[in-house]
Parts: structure tokens; sequence; C-alpha cells
């Protein structure tokens, strides 16, 4: 017999053994079961002709065209075509019982994804060895989405001569919904035959995050994004695996969401037509939920909040004189409680963005009646700043939020910052090496790298980027709990948004989600198979930038320069 001969009966003894197939979706041990501790085959993986992570191929563009790439991938060389027939493909939640709306939702949302890209041949009957379903297993049903919920899944793909059913198996459904995204990018159309298949078939990919918090920022303030765009930068999130929608709400040109305890505020907006209800937030934040990301909003307070002032004069120190906040009146505290606490009727993440950055406090010196209360106290400007801070720290914290804050708070006073305080780092490189070494937490966006308004700043950048960098203690590392890519919107509206997000963010969300094992070889040896992430991107309607042109790569929302294939640019 010939080696391929070999290799296709044992694989074939391999996937029988793995499944225990005994008809379509028969009883079979758990997937966990033919994997050790950490992931490795308990076989060598050569001898039958399988791969982890598609090593020795990623360089040409590799077998393996996931992104971001799993944590564990083996798979072989053959080929399985999804039935559109009498018996259609069709997932399945298994066991008969009641399947979570979040786990339905998606079905339907990855069933169109896989057959909408091309017209499929549809067959009178099943074509030999085709696969028939994807079998999802729960180990819990609750639907409950929060910071640190179990992303981690494991699917196995049989070849076509093994079994016509796959298995997908996660302790939680959004580790299903992991599963799910990364099943639709093995699937692909066959223009010969018609039909959509997976090629490299068996497979068995085992996966989890490399970090918790895995953001994007938006910024509604700069420019009014429609809630139909945000819904787009939502759907093009779960492509890549974030799971953080950092909501920039409001800023000090415009305020644009309704704050029923406060109905006045919304008169900052850009005009009467560019604006969000709070319905508009909850479907927002439900819409978020259904793809496994939370949403944070941001109050960035006390500077870039002169919007406020325009349904409510009082909060300007002085109508010549608008930003910072009024420290020294009780109400402009009324005013951040009133938000919050209408925020925590809508926003149920863990975490609130509480801003604090670029404060000037000159206008409180400028302004008489500011300055006489700062004087009766015998306190600089600094530490009214201090107090601005920590006093609206305390009131999302009544409400049940953990405060986040931008890196500035954290270098002018950071023994008065409340130990619950996340240190957002932005501005400096090493914040967060910093912050660490005094117990705090930090999420890590330096704008060298990491913010996507800077246009000239190519993907490569953002892929080579580490969180980790120069934090070696593990105690210390534990308390990065991730990242976040920000696209200001001094430059966007909802005409360029995604092409200027996409798909320099994927390229951080890989950094973000695979191990650094795996990352630490560098953007050049991802290129390929972020070309093709980017193509992806493309096909399923998210307007995604070029990546590089002949021998250079390609700045944020640069156009095509020459005809040519997708995959090349």
């Amino acid at each position: 017999m010939e080696r391929g001969g070999v290799v296709l009966v044992v694989l074939c003894v391999i996937f029988v053994c793995v499944w225990g197939v005994e008809g379509n979706g028969a009883p079979r041990p758990k997937l966990w079961s033919i994997l050790d501790e950490d992931g490795e085959w308990h076989v060598q993986a050569g001898t039958y002709g399988m791969e982890r992570r598609g090593v020795g191929k990623e360089e040409d563009g590799g077998d393996v065209k996931i992104w971001p790439m799993p944590y564990s991938v083996a798979h072989g060389d053959g080929t399985v075509m999804l039935d559109r027939g009498s018996f259609q493909f069709e997932f399945d939640a298994g066991n008969g019982s009641a399947m979570p709306d979040t786990l339905a939702k998606a079905f339907v949302r990855y069933y169109d994804l896989i057959f909408s890209q091309h017209a499929p041949r549809w067959d009178a009957s099943p074509s030999d060895h085709a696969l028939v379903k994807l079998v999802v297993g729960l180990g819990s049903r609750n639907e409950e989405l929060q910071y640190g919920v179990d992303e981690s899944y494991t699917l196995e793909v049989p070849d076509s001569s093994a079994s016509n059913v796959a298995y997908l198996e996660a302790h939680t459904v959004y580790g299903a919904l992991r599963g799910l995204e990364t099943f639709s990018q093995l699937t692909t159309f066959n223009f010969k035959s018609k039909k959509v298949q997976i090629s490299n078939t068996p497979y068995v990919i085992k996966d989890f995050p490399r970090f918790a918090y895995r953001g994007l920022l938006i910024d509604t303030s700069r420019h009014y994004q429609p809630v139909s765009s945000i819904k787009r930068v939502l759907d093009s999130m779960a492509y890549s695996k974030l799971n953080v929608l950092h909501w920039h709400i409001v800023d000090e040109q415009s305020f644009p969401i309704e704050i029923p305890s406060y109905p006045l505020l919304w008169k900052g907006a850009y005009s009467y037509a560019e604006r969000y209800t709070m319905d508009d937030a909850r479907d927002i934040v439900e819409y978020a939920r259904l793809r496994g990301i939370n949403v944070m909003p941001e109050l960035d307070v006390p500077g870039h909040a002169a919007s406020w002032g325009v349904g409510y004069p009082d909060l300007w120190p002085a109508s010549e004189c608008i930003e910072p906040l009024d420290v020294s009146k009780n109400f402009t505290f009324d005013v951040i409680n009133g938000i919050i606490g209408d925020f925590r009727a809508v926003f149920p993440f863990k975490f609130a963005h509480l801003g604090g950055d670029e404060v000037d406090t000159s206008c409180w010196e400028q302004t008489s009646h500011v300055k006489s209360w700062l004087n009766d106290r015998n306190i600089s400007t600094k530490d009214a700043y201090a107090n601005f801070v920590v006093r609206a720290q305390d009131i999302a914290i009544k409400h049940g939020y953990v405060p986040v804050n931008w890196e500035e708070t954290f270098y002018t006073f950071a023994s008065q910052l409340r130990e619950e305080t996340v240190v957002h780092n932005w501005l400096r490189g090493g914040t967060c090496r910093k912050a660490v070494k005094k117990g705090f937490r930090c999420i890590m966006s330096d704008q060298a790298t990491w913010y996507l308004d800077h246009l000239d700043a190519p993907w490569d950048k953002f892929y080579d980027t580490e969180p980790l960098l120069n934090i070696t203690d593990p105690d210390e590392q534990s308390l990065v709990i991730g990242g976040e890519v920000c696209m200001w919107g001094e430059t966007v509206d909802e005409s360029n948004i995604l092409q200027t997000i996409w798909p320099r963010a994927a390229a951080a969300a890989e950094r973000l989600w695979s191990s650094l094992d795996f990352t630490k070889q560098g953007a050049t040896t991802a290129l390929k198979r972020f070309q093709y992430f980017r193509c992806l991107l493309n096909r399923r309607g998210i307007s995604a930038a070029p990546v590089f042109y002949g021998s250079s790569y390609a700045l944020g929302r640069d156009s095509p320069r020459d005809p040519g294939s997708c995959f090349k640019q």
C-alpha cells in the first residue's frame, strides 16, 4: 500500500476512536480526553499526518487560515463538504434540552455567514460523507455575560471517511460563540462542486484567550455614529474575538445620549437627529451581548465635559471658562450620580470608565467663586483634581461599578485612587509596568502603537506590541487584564470608520487572544494569514483596508493602488 493510503487508514482509526461513531451524533468520549494537560497530542502528530498550529506552513500562507490563531490546532489533509441537500447541514444544541437564546441566534447568523457568500448547489440527496451537523455541547446554559466569562472551546471536524458530524464543546455559550467563529472561518466555497467545504480535515482545535479583556474604543462625540454603524462595528469585533466595546459616548464637543435623570444634557448633541435614546443604548448592549461583547461606557470627567453645560450652564465654572466641570458645586456631583445611576440600568458590565485625562485646572484658578472655594479649604487645584476624580470613583463604586481611569490620574495622585481602580495606559510606554508594581490592574492602549486614528501606523506595529513587555513577575502579569485599540473620532464617521479600524485592530486582537509563544514569531510570519483575514472581512461586508503593497505595509485606511488580487493587497 502507498504511504497516502496508510495515512488515510490511520486517520480513520483515530477519528473512529475519538468520536466513537455509531451513526450520526452517537455517544463518544469527552473532547478533552484526547488531549493532555498542555493541549498536546498523546501521539506523535507527524506520524499521522496531523500538525499543531500548521507549523512549517505559515510562511507560505499555511493551511490554517484562522484569525486569531487558536491555542492548539491539529489537522490533516482531507476535505469534507457541508451538505445542503435533503439532509442539509444544521447546527444542533444536542441532548434535546432547551437551547439558550444566545446560541439559537448565533446559529442563524453563522449559517448565513457560511452559506451566503455564493449560491450553493442544492442536491436532492445528501452527498457522500458530507458534513450534515455541528453538535454544540455546553457545560452551562447560563447566558450572563461578564468580565472573565469562560471563552474556551474545543472543536472537532472529522475527515469525510470518518463521520458526518462535527462537535463543538464549551463551558459557556460565549465559548461556543468563539468556536462557531472558528468553524465558520474553516469553510470555503468550492467553485467546481458549487458547495461549501472544509479543507485540511480532520481538525481538532483547542482554544482559549490569553487575556480576558480585549477591547476596541469608538468615539461618538467627535462624530456621531448611527446605531446601525455601531452594530456593524460589533459584528466585525466578533469576527476577531474582541470582547469589549469601550463606548466613549460624550466629550467636550457633544453630549449625544439621553439621561433621564437630567434630560437637558443631550441638548449638547450636535443636532436634534444626532442622539441616542436609552432604548438605543439597551439595543446596542443586547446586540453586543449576543456576540459575546461587553459594552463599557465612558464618562470623561472633570475635563472633556464642556458639552454638559449646554443643557445645564451651572456645570461650567463660568460662561467664558467652561471646563473642567465646576468642582465647587454639589450640583456637579449630583449630575454625575444621576448619569452613572442611569448608566447602571443599561450597561451591566463590571467596569465604567471615568476618564480623568488632560485636565487643565487653570479655569478653576481664573473663576472667583471656585478660587474662593479652594482658598477656604486651603487646597491646590491639584488637590481639587484628585478630590474630583476620587469622588466620581466613589459614586461609580456605590452603583456597583469598578472604575477605570486614564493614566494621568495614576501619575498625579496614585496614592489617593481607590484600590479597585483600573489604570488605562495611553500616553507613555511602560505605564502598565509601573501601575501593576503598585498593585493596580491595567489596560494597555499605548498611543504609539495601538491608536487607530494614527493613520501612519501600519498593522505590524499593532501586531508586535506586547502588553506584558518588561513585566516578568507572574503576580504582576496577572494584573494586566488586557488591552484595547482606540478609534478616536476626529477623522472618522459612518463613511469610513470600518476601513480605519480594520484590519489593523485584528492585528492587536491576535496578540490579545493567541499564545505569546505563537505571536512572538512576529508580524512577518502572520502576513499571508492576515491578508486572508482582511479578504474574509470584505466578503462579510466589513470594509477593511489593504495590508500590503508589493514590498511595504499599507498604512491606515489606504486604498488599493493597482489592479490585483485581494489576497496580495
